[in-house]
């Protein structure tokens, strides 16, 4: 037997609706529930379930920047001192500006450990964010990465 867990047909049904888009509505995990036929309470004991067990490490919500009104956006590779990281992290992290902030190592020619995902509505805003965290930070070793082209942008479907 592999050690892949085994999931009930209905709590297959409930995690095959969770894993998309919720439904957009005031309580959305009553009209999961009612989709997969059980109550609210089976929906959110699983999910609780498997957060708690760690067999999922996080359930949240994807910003879709188009759709919320940010028609620019870039990846800034940061270079911080490792005994700064803590510090510099949740200075990256606590900005609205900022939907992602990683600590990654680096690597032979690319000296840069922190990755931040910066959203505004125009080009030039989006620079001007950069350079404001540049100022604020005290951080001067980076690289603007701007995308060129989308070619996929959704979340694992596993049933």
């Amino acid at each position: 037997m592999s050690g892949a867990k085994q999931f009930t047909e209905t709590q297959r049904r409930i995690l095959s609706l969770v894993q998309g888009d919720l439904p957009d509505v005031p309580d959305p995990f009553a009209e999961v529930a009612r989709q997969a036929g059980v109550s609210q309470e089976e929906v959110l004991e699983l999910v609780r379930g498997m957060k708690q067990r760690g067999e999922i490490r996080r359930f949240g919500a994807t910003l879709r920047h188009q759709k919320a009104g940010y028609g620019s956006n870039a990846m800034v590779a940061w270079y911080v001192d490792d005994e700064d990281m803590p510090r510099m992290g949740a200075f990256m992290a606590a900005r609205p500006e900022i939907s992602h902030c990683y600590h990654r190592v680096n690597c032979m020619d690319w000296p840069y450990n922190l990755y931040t995902m910066v959203h505004a509505k125009t080009p030039e805003e989006c620079a001007q964010t950069v350079a404001e965290l540049a100022r604020l930070s005290g951080l001067e070793e980076y690289d603007v990465l701007k995308s060129r082209k989308e070619f996929k942008k959704t979340s694992m479907r596993y049933f």
